[in-house]
Formats: structure tokens, C-alpha cells, sequence
């Protein structure tokens, strides 16, 4: 797998074209990403797996929301009920 710091992978399409992306996204060269994401990964593992609240925190989330315990399953009526108090 790896000679004297080199790497040599194959990649499924989708993993490929996600690579490209982050390419292009960052504007670093692939090695860099590479490397970029082993640090990550290894942080985490290292961390022994960190809480959700740190992976988001790591991740870039920006915020978090309250609402109703049963949004994610009636979110529609929520949104029509919510559109119809303000729009009375």
C-alpha cells in the first residue's frame, strides 16, 4: 500500500468524483486533501471517538434550532401552520 510515503488507491467513481470536488472546493492539490483527511480521521479515532457535539464543532456547524418533538415527522403541517400565523 504505501512505498517510501507514497500512496497508491483505487477509488470507486463516487469516491473520485467527491475527491475532485474537494479539489476543486479547496483549491489544494489531491495529496494535500489526502492528507488533510487522514489528519481528521486520525484526530477523531484518536480523540476515542468524539461526542456528536465535537464532530459538529470540528465539521464547521454553525447552528442548532428548537422546535416541536415530532418536527422531523410532521414537518409539513408545522410549516402550514406556521405559514398560515403569519400570513393571517
Amino acid at each position: 500500500m504505501t512505498t517510501r510515503g507514497r500512496l497508491n488507491a483505487r477509488l470507486e467513481p463516487a469516491l473520485e468524483q467527491k475527491l475532485a470536488y474537494l479539489c476543486r472546493r479547496t483549491g489544494l492539490a489531491t495529496s494535500d486533501v489526502v492528507r488533510e483527511a487522514i489528519e481528521r480521521y486520525y484526530e477523531t479515532l484518536r480523540a476515542g471517538g468524539a461526542d456528536a457535539r465535537g464532530i459538529l464543532e470540528a465539521s464547521g456547524f454553525v447552528a442548532g434550532g428548537e422546535g416541536p418533538a415530532d418536527l422531523s415527522e410532521q414537518y409539513k403541517e408545522h410549516l402550514v401552520e406556521s405559514l398560515a400565523r403569519k400570513h393571517s
